[in-house]
């Protein structure tokens, strides 16, 4: 061989190197950028106004919500009959807002006499503070504690709210007598995981909502819904933490219907709901 060609060859090596030390430096780059702007790409929370807040709170016959100490924490609609056969909390998706959750009021107390009360999340509306997982956990030990405790409490959650809602039953059992699930996760990493394939995204993650964890500890009736288009939480996720699940359950597939969209006549599915949470094997499992 020649010294042009050695050259040649030695200069090809030398520029594939450099191409994979900035494949890699970029590689990296990424990886970083995504860690450090991760809870902009996980939360997208609405901003309103306390006018606008007000606003569709009354047309959607809602009342705010307030703890002990006057602190407004949600929006809340008693049932028409009193006293109430229970209460049902409200923990919303990705998105959503207390003001957006009162199609659930609506059908909830269409089939029973439940009080409902709808969180919002810090960041959240017109609420102070910025969304992370210890913010909106603490955010939930907060509502949890403002409700009444001689009702049966229920916990409605959806998306990123089901794992709240999984946060709750968890850590008080005691205190929770039922779950519905709406297009829920075993674990924010594992849906993470899966939207962005090509980065260790269950490394970098640092909000992981591990549903599945929580369910652990406990043991009530616990319904799950999952779509078969669901583009935001795939219907696997949902499965797995269902089928993960050792207590009272219930599964309903909807496998046309798109994220978190019930797929039957609203009223027969809460119905349903009602039914299971009410059931005598769910209520042995409690006691």
């Amino acid at each position: 061989m020649d010294n042009g060609a050695k050259r040649r060859r030695g200069f090809a090596r030398r520029a594939l190197s450099r191409l994979l030390l900035l494949g890699v430096a970029a590689y990296v780059a990424v990886c970083l950028m995504v860690a450090l702007c991760q809870r902009r790409l996980i939360y997208h929370p609405p901003h309103f106004t306390t006018e606008q807040v007000e606003a569709r709170a009354k047309q959607a016959r809602l009342e705010r919500w307030r703890d002990a100490a006057g602190e407004a924490i949600g929006f809340k609609r008693l049932a028409s009959q009193q006293p109430a056969s229970g209460q049902v909390l409200i923990l919303y998706g990705n998105g959503g807002s207390a003001t957006g959750c009162a199609h659930y009021a609506d059908d909830i107390q269409g089939v029973a006499a439940l009080d409902v009360f709808i969180l919002d999340y810090p960041g959240y509306a017109d609420r102070a503070g910025s969304p992370t997982e210890q913010n909106l956990y603490h955010a939930a030990d907060q509502a949890l504690q403002a409700l009444a405790t001689n009702l049966p409490t229920y916990l409605l959650g959806e998306s990123l709210g089901t794992s709240v809602a999984a946060y709750l039953a968890g850590t008080q059992p005691n205190r929770v007598a039922g779950l519905v699930l709406l297009s829920p996760f075993d674990g924010a990493v594992n849906v993470a995981q899966d939207r962005y394939p090509l980065l260790p995204a269950r490394y970098l993650l640092i909000d992981r909502f591990p549903s599945a964890d929580h369910l652990r500890s406990y043991h009530g009736p616990v319904a799950v819904m999952v779509d078969g288009r669901d583009k935001v939480v795939p219907e696997r996720f949902g499965k797995r933490l269902y089928d993960g699940y050792a207590g009272p359950k219930k599964l309903w597939q909807f496998p046309q219907s798109g994220h978190i969209r019930i797929g039957e006549p609203r009223a027969k599915f809460w119905q349903e709901v009602l039914g299971f949470w009410q059931a005598p094997a769910a209520l042995v499992e409690l006691r």
